[in-house]
């Protein structure tokens, strides 16, 4: 039986959705809040409220308390990440730079609760992820976190349109007109909507990964090395959305990457090396990016490049 509140949205088979796209966002409900012709969430009655809930006053949209992340034990055991804080304010660009093996992309999976912390503590929207079921982990990405991966993850079988709302429609919620005008409009994709993946370039196709991560309106969105399959244009292209999308719609960015160009477009730069964070850079250029990580990494100057170089 076909659910959710929107009678014209497409059907997704659980069969057809790539494994990173179920991871994140889960399976689709029976039965949605919509066909009880509920659109709204329940809040919890006065002096009921989750434990999980942190105080939201001045809150920031992310942040990460000594995490520690060991993967193995004894002579094999591996430290990915050693005591790393990190607070990620509303409204901010931030990138993520390291070697590899620095430990850049575990905290990222960390601090989206694709991956649980050994000890430590994250905290999203003012939700503690500690102790947290996969259900509400689940409703947690879904609701209020923003994926825009180097694999753009779209179903092959739906159109831009139907890509971009993907999770709400997953979730049993119909989009909000206008949001979704202001955020086809920001991604420059009104003429692309009808479009499948195969008819789009890799710029495209990331611009609607990119519309995807906005549509619900996350307290954060996360980036793992979003220019990585693109050429230069495509690239600069979608930097300048991620960037705009900060400037203008007040989104939270926080990026991983290896490419001194692309941090270029953040707020700031914290550097990563062996699971600790090391530095920090506000205002980052290009050439001052470059300059650190060649610090951290001598000898390997020749893999920074350009970005899409």
């Amino acid at each position: 039986m076909k659910s959710g509140g929107n009678p014209n949205a497409p059907h997704v088979p659980t069969h057809l959705a790539f494994p990173m796209t179920q991871e994140i966002y889960g399976p689709r409900p029976r039965r949605a809040a919509s066909q009880r012709g509920d659109h709204h969430v329940t809040s919890p009655a006065p002096g009921t409220q989750s434990r999980h809930r942190a105080p939201m006053a001045g809150a920031p949209a992310a942040q990460a308390v000594e995490l520690r992340k060991v993967y193995g034990t004894g002579h094999t055991q591996v430290t990915a990440l050693d005591g790393v804080t990190a607070t990620f304010p509303v409204g901010e660009y931030t990138a993520i730079m390291g070697p590899s093996g620095s430990g850049k992309s575990t905290f990222m999976h960390c601090l989206a609760g694709l991956d649980l912390p050994t000890s430590g503590e994250v905290i999203i929207g003012g939700d503690r992820l500690a102790g947290m079921s996969d259900k509400r982990l689940t409703a947690l990405r879904r609701d209020k976190v923003g994926f825009v991966f180097q694999q753009f993850n779209l179903l092959p079988t739906l159109t831009a349109e139907e890509n971009i709302t993907l999770p709400l429609q997953i979730a049993g919620r119909k989009p909000d007109k206008d949001w979704f005008d202001e955020v086809v409009s920001a991604v420059n994709l009104r003429d692309r909507l009808k479009h499948r993946p195969t008819e789009l370039s890799g710029g495209q196709q990331q611009r609607v990964a990119c519309a995807r991560a906005l549509i619900t309106r996350p307290a954060v969105i996360f980036a793992d090395e979003p220019t990585g399959n693109l050429d230069s244009r495509s690239s600069a292209e979608v930097l300048a959305f991620l960037r705009r999308s900060v400037t203008e719609l007040g989104q939270t960015i926080v990026m991983v990457t290896h490419e001194p160009s692309a941090a270029a477009y953040a707020d700031r730069v914290l550097f990563l090396t062996d699971g600790r964070i090391v530095d920090e850079m506000r205002a980052p250029t290009a050439d001052s990016v470059l300059d650190r990580m060649k610090g951290l990494e001598p000898g390997q100057e020749t893999m920074y490049q350009p970005v899409g170089a």
